[in-house]
């Protein structure tokens, strides 16, 4: 089973590849898709639709799993990742990939049995279950960690795609 985790973003939209049999896991890829800040809204957007469009045609993940992600403070901030999160929920539907969500919290104490644990709690997690695997950014990290989320849970949630 290949399972695709994103972490959305205007800016930096993150993504992660790996691959479970059973109770294994094993790194595939990872990466994050950076737009220019000036860019158009639209160019950006688009920056990220060909760029996801490209990774589920070459790494073709039979599954894939998205943070839910809470409203900024900052109304434009909010409306610019909601647009970007709009993206990354089409693609796996354009390709028929079923997408599931999960809890930043979740995610965490999934991955260190904190809730609340930090960036680098995460990464060092990250790199302990995926053996080789040298996340490019955060963003990547963290699409690595919503991936591994979901193998641990994908079994109770069979029923809860987005």
């Amino acid at each position: 089973m290949r399972i695709l985790g994103l972490d959305p973003s205007i800016s930096s939209t993150g993504w992660g590849i790996i691959d479970t049999n059973g109770n294994r896991l094993s790194y595939v890829a990872d990466g994050f898709i950076a737009t220019p800040p000036k860019a158009p809204l639209s160019k950006r957007l688009n920056m990220i639709y060909t760029e996801l469009k490209r990774i589920i045609e070459l790494y073709r993940p039979d599954e894939a799993s998205i943070e839910i992600t809470f409203l900024n403070s900052n109304p434009e901030t909010s409306l610019k990742l909601s647009m970007a999160r709009g993206v990354v929920f089409l693609m796996p539907s354009l390709y028929n990939i079923p997408l599931f969500e999960y809890e930043a919290t979740k995610i965490k104490k999934a991955l260190t049995g904190i809730g609340k644990a930090d960036k680098n709690q995460v990464e060092t997690m990250v790199k302990i279950l995926l053996p080789g695997c040298r996340p490019k950014n955060n963003d990547s990290s963290d699409a690595l960690a919503i991936a591994i989320t979901h193998c641990n849970f994908r079994s109770s949630y069979k029923d809860h795609i987005v």
